[in-house]
C-alpha cells in the first residue's frame, strides 16, 4: 500500500458561528504564502479592493464591479473547515493562529 501525504501552512483569517445555529464553527483559512506576498492583515480577509454602499443602489450598481475582483480581490483562496464547538473549544482557536492541515490519501494497488 501506497501512502500519500501533503501539509499546508495557514493562518486563520476569520471564525463564523454556524448560520443555520447548528452546533459547529466555520474556520476561513488563507495560505500563510498568501498572506506573506500580499502583505494581507489579518483583520481583513478581503483585503483592501472592499467596497462601502451608502445605499441599495449603489450596491447593486457596485456589485458587478465587485465580484469582477473576485470575492477577496487579489489576495488569493480562501479555505473554510467546518469544526465540531467541541473540537473548536478544545483547540482553543483564534483569529491569526498559524494552523497545519495534513492530508493523507492510502492507495491499494491491489484489489
Amino acid at each position: 500500500m501506497n501512502m500519500f501525504f501533503m501539509k499546508k501552512e495557514y493562518i486563520i483569517v476569520r471564525i463564523d458561528a454556524s448560520h443555520d445555529g447548528s452546533p459547529y464553527v466555520v474556520l476561513s483559512l488563507s495560505s500563510s504564502k498568501d498572506i506573506k506576498e500580499n502583505n494581507q492583515p489579518l483583520s481583513s480577509p478581503f483585503g483592501t479592493n472592499m467596497v462601502g454602499f451608502s445605499n441599495m443602489d449603489d450596491m447593486m450598481r457596485g456589485l458587478n464591479k465587485m465580484l469582477s475582483g473576485g470575492a477577496l480581490g487579489s489576495s488569493g483562496a480562501i479555505t473554510s473547515m467546518k469544526l465540531d464547538i467541541h473540537e473548536y473549544k478544545e483547540l482553543n482557536l483564534s483569529v491569526g493562529d498559524k494552523v497545519y492541515l495534513e492530508l493523507t490519501k492510502a492507495e491499494n494497488l491491489g484489489i
